[in-house]
């Protein structure tokens, strides 16, 4: 245990994902050890996110603006709907150059037992959007894109069956199986078996 603000320094870096112990210290460290120029540009960075960071009133999205970049470029396809859990899948997702639609970000899974039911996420937003037509375009697919682990998996059943009495709509999910360069012998059998029933013709 160190003394005054830099204990409190270690406690509050460690609050942060994926920051054990170990990382916060050496985070806060090396801000010990940096010129005061630096930590101030930091500073300033912290303050934009909480004072200038929004998200996007159509899609859930961070966002600089009432509407993202992705909601408010008339070239997206409107007729796409890809469904993902938080922002930076979106990032993710356009990284890949595949998909020309829009997002909708939940904020989230299910996950009754961390008390996060359907109420908590952006699902009445989706069904709003998909049952509003914008600019007479009706949205034709929903792309789910949830995590491939048990609250994913159940947040896209319960999307599924919410999803399924709108007419002509088709809801798809992505499909999960290898990743590129790895080996099957080290394939878990539940990979291994999305991987078969997800195969398509070459």
């Amino acid at each position: 245990m160190y003394e005054g603000p830099v204990q409190d320094l270690i406690d509050e870096l460690g609050k942060m994902p994926g920051i054990g112990p170990k990382s916060a210290q050496r985070i806060a460290f090396h801000l010990l050890s940096v010129e005061p120029p630096e930590i101030d540009r930091l500073q300033r960075a912290l303050q934009k996110v909480r004072d200038g960071v929004q998200f996007c009133i159509m899609c859930g999205t961070v966002s600089d603006k009432e509407l993202c970049r992705i909601c408010s470029d008339s070239r997206r396809d409107r007729t796409q709907i890809c469904v993902v859990e938080e922002p930076k899948d979106v990032q993710a997702i356009e990284r890949t150059r595949e998909f020309r639609g829009r997002y909708h970000v939940l904020g989230g899974a299910l996950d009754p037992l961390s008390g996060v039911g359907p109420d908590q996420l952006r699902i009445r937003e989706l069904l709003a959007r998909i049952g509003n037509q914008e600019d007479g375009i009706d949205v034709g697919e929903v792309i789910i894109a949830t995590d491939p682990n048990t609250e994913g998996e159940a947040t896209a059943t319960y999307l599924v069956r919410m999803l399924r009495d709108f007419p002509g709509l088709s809801v798809t999910r992505l499909a999960s199986g290898l990743p590129m360069g790895g080996d099957l012998e080290f394939a878990d059998e539940l990979t291994l078996g999305r991987a078969l029933s997800g195969r398509r013709a070459m």
